[in-house]
């Protein structure tokens, strides 16, 4: 079965072709497959810390006063002896 390289990303379709030269087309292909299926998929999934961000803006998100600019805000934790808390600065 041939591979669609139009669904691959360029890191893939590097690693397909490395097979290809160094196995063959056939055998290359069915490694190539095992590979594939044993990759993660969850590169979609929300970084836990993002989670929380997004669950505390959730009751501004109709609020037109609400507005974070073009560029958004950038937040720290603050850093420091004795420093508690954190810094938010606009993006630039």
């Amino acid at each position: 079965m041939a591979i669609k390289e139009d669904n691959l990303t360029r890191g893939q379709v590097r690693k397909l072709n490395a097979l290809r030269k160094s196995l063959g087309d056939e055998i290359a292909e069915e490694a190539f497959e095992k590979w594939l299926s044993q990759q993660k998929t969850d590169a979609a999934a929300m970084d836990p810390v993002a989670e929380k961000i997004a669950a505390a803006l959730a009751p501004y998100e109709n609020d037109k006063s609400f507005k974070l600019g073009n560029k958004g805000y950038l937040v720290k934790r603050s850093k420091g002896r004795g420093a508690t808390g954190f810094v938010v600065t606009k993006a630039e």
